[in-house]
Formats: C-alpha cells, sequence, structure tokens
C-alpha cells in the first residue's frame, strides 16, 4: 500500500466546498455590481442636445468680429445681445482676438479658433433665417466666413454648406435659409437675402 494517495474529489470537506462556491458567487456579483457602478464609456458618440446646429467660423486668429444673427418661426431674433429665444441658442459670442486669450496657473493661452455655435434644440415649423455679420474690423480686411448647416438626430449630416465674403465693417449676407416642415423635415434651403440686423440696436 502507498504511503501517499492522491485526494479526489469524493475526499474534499464539504464544508470547504461550501465555503469556495460562496467565495464565488461574492467575486461575481461584486464585478456584476462594479459594471453597473462604472457602465464602459461609449467612444465616438456626439450628444450636442439639439436638433440642429449652424457653425460659423473664420479664419484662425483673424482679429476681426463676426456675428452670427438668426431668425425663427415667429420673427424673434437671436444675436449677441440676445442669445436665446425658445429653442433657438447662441452657444458663443466670438468676437476674434479679443476674447481668445485665457490665463491658466498664471501662463496666457490663446484659443486661435475663431467660430461661433448656433442650436436649434427642437424642430418648430416655419422659416429660418441665418445671417452673418461683419461687426467689427481690426485690419481692415475681408474675411470668409464659412457656414455649415447640419443635421444631429437621427444622425450627424451636413445639410449644407457656403462660404460668404464679407468685404467691409457692417456687411450682412444671408448664409443660408431654409423651412421646418410640420412633421420636421428641412426642405427649401436657399440664400434668399433678407436683412435681419438693420433696424436693432447694437
Amino acid at each position: 500500500m502507498a504511503l501517499f494517495q492522491r485526494r479526489t474529489s469524493t475526499d474534499i470537506d464539504p464544508f470547504t466546498d461550501l465555503l469556495f462556491n460562496a467565495l464565488l458567487t461574492f467575486t461575481f456579483l461584486f464585478l456584476i455590481a462594479l459594471l453597473l457602478l462604472n457602465p464602459p464609456a461609449k467612444t465616438g458618440i456626439i450628444d450636442p442636445k439639439a436638433e440642429l446646429l449652424i457653425t460659423v467660423s473664420w479664419p484662425d486668429r483673424d482679429p476681426n468680429d463676426i456675428d452670427v444673427w438668426a431668425s425663427g418661426p415667429d420673427g424673434k431674433q437671436v444675436w449677441y445681445k440676445r442669445t436665446q429665444d425658445g429653442l433657438m441658442h447662441l452657444d458663443r459670442d466670438d468676437r476674434g482676438l479679443a476674447n481668445d486669450t485665457q490665463v491658466i496657473n498664471g501662463k496666457e493661452i490663446i484659443n486661435p479658433l475663431n467660430q461661433e455655435v448656433l442650436t436649434i434644440r427642437g424642430r418648430p415649423p416655419g422659416e429660418y433665417v441665418i445671417n452673418v455679420h461683419y461687426f467689427k474690423s481690426e485690419n481692415k480686411t475681408e474675411v470668409p466666413v464659412t457656414v455649415y448647416l447640419a443635421e444631429v438626430n437621427p444622425v450627424m449630416k451636413v445639410l449644407h454648406y457656403h462660404t460668404a465674403v464679407l468685404k467691409k465693417e457692417g456687411d450682412e449676407q444671408t448664409a443660408v435659409r431654409f423651412t421646418l416642415t410640420p412633421n420636421g423635415k428641412v426642405t427649401n434651403i436657399n440664400q434668399l437675402q433678407k436683412s435681419l440686423v438693420k433696424g436693432l440696436s447694437k
């Protein structure tokens, strides 16, 4: 008879087996709870909380001040002194280089990007007019202004792209006009000119 024999599964103490199963269950439940508390980040998904985005940009580091003006179906306007009306929001008034410098931890940081973004956070039917206005010139040069109209939901889709050239201070152009139908569809995209700045106080 051998002095040492291999233990078999029937030789395992029932208490040890029960303890092992309890530990295994506890570990499994802990991992599930951890996943529920910290769900994996979804990469590549943009959720700007908007239905339509109008992005207006002009060359980086350009010192001139370009403004966005917008009119909705009710005729009320959104501009730098009235940044919200209903579901239309002017998210940032970019003034060229005037508000592109920040001091962080004692160090001056310059953001070269010139961009204003208008969001429409719903689909009220009617006509929308988006204008660009050469508010203030610092170097007396013309400024090319690029305008994107994009639909966000259900997927990101560029509906219109246009570059307007503003030649001098005070110039205004209608960059894009469009109509939202009662079922929320964007139609009748055009550039028929309509002044929004005239008659409003600055």
